[in-house]
């Protein structure tokens, strides 16, 4: 980003609703509001894991992809209750309706958060700010949710902005203030910086952004593999990604390289936990199951390899994905081995994914006028 190049910037806005599938359910069961509320895996048995906390439940401590054991030990008078995905699609379906009276250029990342590039808006308003207030009006008004915004010059640090003031809030991050947005902001707070890398970052005295605006590229990339050259980049507010409404999915997968190595069961788990998480967001998005879950691997010395587990019928819920990939992980032998990466796939879906409506897109950017 230089001096001059304001015809150039991007409006973008990052919506993400606020415990969207416990806000359903409290919304709709008048007897779940103001309790600490966890949607997800049952703690009776081998327990499971919490897709969602409600904000009563977050203050002991709950979060997603927490087991749903340890929430019951954070949290004794916690109410578990299953997800009801079907609701949650129909309550996603609306607030992209509202979306789309401002903008064809939407891309989900899933049920409960999209991009959209209001660069150009239907409706002429012009500022992306006024937009963002609006949409959140719209959702209060007409769905009874909540729903909190990030809007800046592009993805990345629309989307750190969006988390500030959860819930129900609006941060504006500006051109001129995205270096020292960028520079004050605690490393955990960087999207991408999972909660293993940020202590790690902190054991070599890097706390903020300005801590990490001062080491090279060459020295990034050193102490975190690829992730370092992402790393130089967004601390600088560099992100050039477009907002991709065509996205099909070719593949329903996720995967994370680590930037150490996984040495301990418990270690790869939570990893799994939350690769998981990311792949069912994903299939319950196009209402998809899949009949193979595969795991892949790849060990510090790059060897890679996969194993998979089939079943008769689809499914796409975050407890047997879960389960699977880790009888799958500890199936392989674990013991004396180094991880460097792990990723979750599902195939053989039962029907095929619906592809969202193809729209231009434009290369011609206005100015940034918000």
């Amino acid at each position: 980003m230089q001096k001059g190049d304001a015809q150039n910037y991007r409006k973008i806005i990052h919506i993400d609703m606020d415990a969207f599938y416990a806000s359903v359910e409290q919304r709709d069961n008048p007897e779940y509001r103001g309790k600490p509320l966890v949607v997800g895996g049952l703690p009776e048995g081998r327990g499971g894991v919490v897709a969602t906390a409600s904000y009563e439940a977050r203050k002991f401590g709950i979060r997603s992809a927490m087991s749903s054991k340890q929430a019951l030990q954070l949290c004794p008078h916690a109410i578990f209750i299953r997800p009801r995905f079907p609701a949650y699609k129909e309550a996603s379906q609306k607030i992209r309706e509202i979306f789309s009276r401002y903008t064809d250029l939407i891309e989900p990342l899933s049920l409960d958060e999209a991009y959209l590039d209001v660069t150009s808006d239907k409706l002429n308003i012009g500022s992306a700010i006024e937009i963002a207030n609006q949409i959140k009006q719209a959702i209060k008004d007409e769905l009874q949710l909540t729903a909190s915004a990030g809007v800046s010059i592009n993805k990345f640090v629309a989307k750190t902005a969006s988390d500030i003031k959860k819930p129900d809030g609006l941060t504006f991050i500006g051109p001129s203030a995205i270096a020292a947005f960028m520079e004050k902001l605690p490393v955990e707070k960087f999207f991408g910086v999972g909660k293993v890398t940020a202590q790690r970052m902190k054991n070599m005295g890097l706390h903020t952004g300005d801590d990490l605006k001062k080491l090279a590229e060459e020295e990034l990339t050193r102490h975190f593999g690829k992730a370092g050259k992402f790393y130089y980049q967004i601390v600088r507010g560099i992100d050039n990604r477009e907002v991709q409404p065509n996205r099909e999915t070719k593949s329903l997968a996720a995967e994370d390289t680590f930037p150490y190595d996984l040495t301990t069961l418990e270690e790869m788990e939570e990893e799994l936990d939350k690769i998981a998480q990311t792949v069912c967001k994903r299939l319950q998005q196009y209402e998809l199951k899949g009949r193979t879950i595969t795991l892949k691997i790849k060990y510090s010395d790059f060897k890679q390899i996969t194993r998979n587990q089939s079943f008769p019928t689809g499914l796409n819920d975050l407890d047997t994905v879960c389960a699977t990939a880790k009888k799958l992980l500890v199936a392989t032998g674990i013991e004396e081995k180094k991880i460097r990466l792990l990723g979750i796939s599902l195939s053989n879906f039962n029907e095929a994914a619906v592809k969202p409506k193809e729209e231009r897109q434009t290369d011609q950017l206005k100015l940034f006028d918000f």
